[in-house]
């Protein structure tokens, strides 16, 4: 399949019963999508049917003819709830009905992006029935999303009309937009047994790719499978793509361990959550207000759960209003950030809300209204920059899991995203700390890393973010890979910061005679040279400044000693021994032996049993 610019679409169908639905799709594809005896038998659609067509443009455009029985709405919201697009019926004989504000009332609160309206049944009315009938509708979309959408005659008896239908239909895809590119999610809502294959699930791709051999998980409950076989539109097909309607043959499950609702997903991608907050507003019409005292159902994509309600920054939503809320169901849902919900009142029995998710982890703070009306602001491309500011830094693989969408790699370091603002604040506060430090030991080499983290954390502490040892070091090596801090094993000090020494100081002077001179080649101990009143910061800097070296935790030997160490060591082709060393620098084992491990370590000589040789 192609990616890139999509040349599939999906279309949900929505309308009144009996007002032509399945008959014009059946027209418009030539494939009749009422597909169970008793939908044949009682004329109507009680399940999902799927048909599909290429248009004029060479677009493919693939139907999801749903119920319009007040009985099936359940099996409508399976229908149209992850489709943005719809093919709005109206039959223009009967005019304007029930369900067909039910059917819009669920479109419009789900968001529906774009749609035609096709005015059926032509044959059967005169010019100013026809006339009168897309009047009425044309006043009924006013105010809805689908105000302004394309109104079109047609007759699936005649086929009047049905050239302009295909001509609208194409004109809508024309002006929709890419999807999104995200975590690929397949909502799926039916599952069948092949004879010979195994289990089939079917639904609606989106977000992104499936391919034939894909290891993908069922979730809710992350339960594995495989990918034996893929088809688009009765296409086998290698890869599917969004958005498109896709049937999986699947190895590792069982026909009744799948069913509606679920989610078919790539393995830790999404996490399945029964507490979310949303942005919902009422259906129009709606009579009276909705309290959290309700009992409500919830749908989003094809899954449905009993909930409970519980307003935000309020206690009600009023007719005509807006409302933030926390949604609690009786079981996990598969969400991202800006999916489209639909509330039904269990008592009423009626659609009553739908609206936006808007955070799927919420806290104490994230249940404000302001971070709330952010989050509704912000547009799909920065909704996991949007995250990573509310959060204050987080771990990079967690961003698609609540959002949906990754991040900017070049913006992960060790594993994490840190705002830039939580970033700038960590780099002041770490260098005002070095500074502090520089000048208050000037003589230490930089200050123990076990500080600088207690540092950072705090800094992270203060900006609301998480503490995590991980995200520390993390933050500390994005210091150092901006050339703000210089990291060693045991030390952080400011970049470019060097330890400087007046060779004509008096401790250093003490220093370099008690390892200089008649005691080179048998210097007193790191503890001695304490004992007699020379700090240890003191030797430290020297070492970083060249003026002597540490060979070991407790020695340090002058410069010349190590030259003639090393002369020694390159004279001696045939190899040596410790004690022939010993004796040709005229020292101890004590001194001898670490000396030459030190000579071992900066490939000055190389060891092989008990000889060492030049390298």
């Amino acid at each position: 399949m192609q990616e890139g610019r999509a040349t599939h679409r999906v279309v949900a169908t929505a309308g009144h019963v009996d007002h032509g639905k399945s008959s014009l799709v059946a027209r418009l594809t030539g494939i009749d999508p009422d597909r169970w005896a008793e939908e044949k038998r009682r004329g109507l659609t009680i399940d999902l049917g799927y048909a599909w067509t290429e248009l004029p443009s060479g677009r493919e455009i693939g139907f999801v003819d749903v119920p319009g029985h007040e009985r099936f709405i359940r099996n409508m919201l399976a229908g149209v709830g992850p489709v943005p697009l719809v093919l709005f019926v109206v039959a223009a004989d009967e005019g304007w009905r029930p369900q067909s504000e039910e059917h819009l009332q669920i479109l419009d609160v789900l968001g529906a992006s774009s749609g035609v309206v096709a005015l059926t049944k032509r044959d059967l009315v005169d010019d100013e029935t026809l006339a009168m009938a897309e009047q009425e509708v044309r006043d009924k979309l006013e105010g809805t999303m689908l105000a302004g959408a394309s109104i079109v005659p047609v007759s699936s008896v005649s086929g009047a009309g049905i050239d302009e239908l295909r001509a609208a239909l194409d004109a809508m895809l024309a002006e929709v937009p890419d999807p999104i590119p995200a975590q690929p999610r397949l909502f799926v809502d039916r599952v069948f047994t092949i004879k010979g294959a195994g289990t089939v699930a079917t639904g609606t791709l989106v977000g992104g790719c499936f391919g034939v051999g894909d290891e993908l998980a069922i979730e809710p409950g992350s339960r594995r499978v495989r990918v034996r076989s893929l088809q688009t539109h009765r296409q086998s097909e290698d890869r599917a793509c969004p958005i498109t309607r896709v049937a999986a043959n699947l190895v590792g499950i069982a026909r009744t361990e799948l069913g509606r609702g679920d989610v078919l997903a790539r393995p830790g991608t999404w996490s399945p959550t029964s507490r979310f907050d949303v942005e919902l507003r009422p259906v129009r019409g709606l009579a009276t207000a909705l309290t959290s005292r309700g009992a409500y159902k919830v749908y989003a994509g094809a899954a449905e759960a009993d909930a409970r309600m519980r307003f935000l920054g309020g206690s009600r939503l009023e007719p005509g209003g807006r409302a933030f809320a926390r949604l609690r169901t009786l079981h996990p849902l598969v969400l991202a950030v800006g999916d489209r919900v639909v509330v039904r009142e269990v008592g009423r029995r009626e659609t009553v809300a739908g609206g936006m998710v808007l955070d799927l982890a919420p806290g104490k703070a994230s249940s404000a209204p302001k971070h709330l009306a952010a989050r509704a602001a912000a547009v799909a491309g920065d909704l996991s920059e949007l995250l990573v500011r509310e959060r204050g830094a987080i771990a990079a693989d967690e961003v698609p899991r609540l959002v949906g969408t990754g991040v900017d790699p070049a913006s992960i370091t060790g594993g994490w995203v840190i705002d830039p603002v939580v970033r700038t604040t960590l780099e002041q506060t770490v260098a005002l700390e070095l500074k502090r430090f520089h000048e208050r030991l000037p003589l230490a080499a930089g200050a123990p890393i076990g500080d600088v983290r207690a540092v950072v954390a705090g800094s992270l502490r203060e900006a609301g973010a998480p503490t995590d040892g991980d995200l520390i070091d993390a933050a500390i090596d994005a210091m150092s890979a901006a050339r703000i801090v210089e990291r060693s094993a045991t030390t952080v000090r400011l970049a470019g910061h060097r330890v400087s020494l007046d060779s004509t100081d008096a401790d250093v002077r003490r220093l370099l005679a008690a390892v200089g001179g008649e005691h080179q080649a048998a210097p007193p101990t790191i503890a001695d040279l304490e004992r007699d009143g020379i700090g240890r910061d003191v030797i430290d800097a020297a070492a970083a400044d060249g003026l002597v070296v540490r060979v070991s935790n407790d020695l340090v030997f002058s410069p010349e000693l190590i030259d003639r160490a090393s002369t020694i060591v390159r004279a001696a082709r045939e190899g040596f021994t410790v004690s022939a060393f010993r004796e040709s620098l005229a020292t101890s084992r004590k001194y001898a032996l670490p000396l030459l491990e030190h000579l071992d370590r900066t490939g000055v000589s190389r060891r092989e049993g008990d000889l060492r040789f030049p390298r």
